[in-house]
């Protein structure tokens, strides 16, 4: 079983990240990770397009898609249970098959003509997708141990690689269904996903151990837990009402082609401040650093605000919102961190999972908030629901505390 070696190291204290990427078997299964992450950002474009286009109908289309994250949100915690308990291959692979099968049959079910519901029940079965970005991080925290420098880097990086992710795979789908048919974009995001998870699963010498019984308590009664799914609620908000907010704007401006771009910018912005967070050693514990990252964010997000209330350039509030992004990887590497240090042990792929349907439900939450705005105020307004939803993160993150578990081991860590 590979072993992380001294924190102490000065080459690799000069450059983290290959500390990181030296360990046996960890290129590999980032490889697979990576592979199967990238999809995410491309089966909801890719669904919309291929059902807008084949039906003529963008309002089918996003019903089907909030179907599906309405069914993920229920599920998703389930299969993570499941990880727990069984192993991250053993219940990985099937589960997704299983959602590869419903990406396969809604190909099918719009290729033929099927009738609507069909379209439904098709994507809801993609909802046993796994959270292979929680079961990365489940990898780290078993490689690193006590090691908390590395696993701040590791936690970078991961957050960092979901940024890219998403950042991407929207560009990727859209090329691919415009360049050659509907439904390419959601068979290329098979593919990717089937391999990387195949590949991931595949790296058994770093997958953490099997826990058959947990005997630690759900994440949700778990102490400082609910707080924090409450912040990662508001956070999906912010994320969900910033998407909609700057394709109206740009849309109302005749531009509504380079929306895209401009959102890979906030998300290049976040990916980079990842990348430099992690390789700085943090100061103090992640919970009293939380609420300055959350603030910070906050601030942040009002350039976005401005640059469309003061301006018709959509220029300026790209540059605005790269701006605003820098502050969105700290404030999920320490949310994420929280949630680590407070879930009971052997519940970790639980915990990270339902940080996740936390920001899921705050995406369709902060998209509908930030569609009423945008229909009933203007574009510019919509950009006060991201404000508005960041200052509810940064209260109830000033409110959470730190969890008495979490100060009983920073206390010992002091000790010792």
């Amino acid at each position: 079983m590979p072993t992380p070696r001294p924190a102490q190291d000065a080459p690799s204290r000069a450059n983290p990240y290959r500390r990181l990427l030296a360990l046996p078997g960890v290129r590999a299964f980032t490889a697979g990770s990576l592979a199967a992450r990238l999809p995410m950002g491309m089966f909801s474009v890719s669904a919309v397009l291929m059902i807008a286009g084949t039906r003529g109908s963008y309002a089918l289309a996003g019903a089907v898609t909030a179907t599906g994250l309405a069914a993920a949100a229920l599920t998703g915690p389930w299969i993570a249970r499941l990880v727990d308990r069984h192993g991250q291959a053993r219940v990985a692979v099937p589960a997704t098959l299983c959602a590869a099968s419903g990406s396969l049959a809604l190909v099918l079910c719009v290729r033929t003509g099927a009738p609507d519901w069909t379209l439904f029940a098709a994507y809801a079965a993609t909802a046993t997708t796994p959270n292979t970005g929680g079961m990365c991080r489940a990898r780290w925290a078993h490689l690193l141990g006590p090691d908390q420098d590395a696993l701040h880097t590791a936690a970078s990086f991961e957050q960092a690689a979901d940024e890219l992710c998403f950042m991407l795979g929207p560009v990727l789908a859209a090329f691919l269904c415009g360049t050659f048919f509907p439904e390419a974009g959601t068979l290329a995001g098979v593919a990717l996903l089937v391999t990387g998870v195949l590949v991931f699963a595949a790296q058994r010498s770093t997958e953490p151990p099997v826990r058959p019984r947990a005997t630690s308590a759900s994440p949700l009664r778990a102490p400082g837990v609910p707080g924090l799914l409450a912040v990662c609620l508001a956070l999906g908000a912010v994320f969900g009402s910033t998407e909609v907010a700057t394709v109206a704007f740009a849309d109302a401006r005749g531009h509504t082609a380079a929306a895209g771009a401009v959102l890979a910018l906030q998300a290049a912005g976040s990916c980079a401040a990842g990348l430099v967070h992690g390789a700085v050693r943090p100061s103090g514990p992640a919970s009293r650093r939380h609420p300055w990252n959350v603030a910070a964010m906050t601030v942040l997000l009002t350039l976005p605000l401005l640059a469309a209330a003061a301006a018709e350039s959509l220029p300026l509030l790209a540059g605005a919102l790269l701006t605003a992004g820098t502050a969105t990887a700290p404030t999920m590497i320490t949310t994420m961190a929280l949630v680590q240090e407070r879930t009971p042990e052997g519940r970790l792929n639980e915990g990270m999972t339902l940080a996740v349907t936390g920001l899921l439900g705050g995406i369709a939450c902060g998209s509908a908030a930030g569609g009423w705005a945008v229909e009933h105020m203007s574009p510019a307004a919509g950009f006060a629901v991201p404000v508005a939803a960041s200052a509810a993160a940064l209260l109830t993150s000033l409110t959470n505390g730190e969890s008495p578990a979490a100060r009983k081991q920073r206390g010992f860590a002091h000790m010792g």
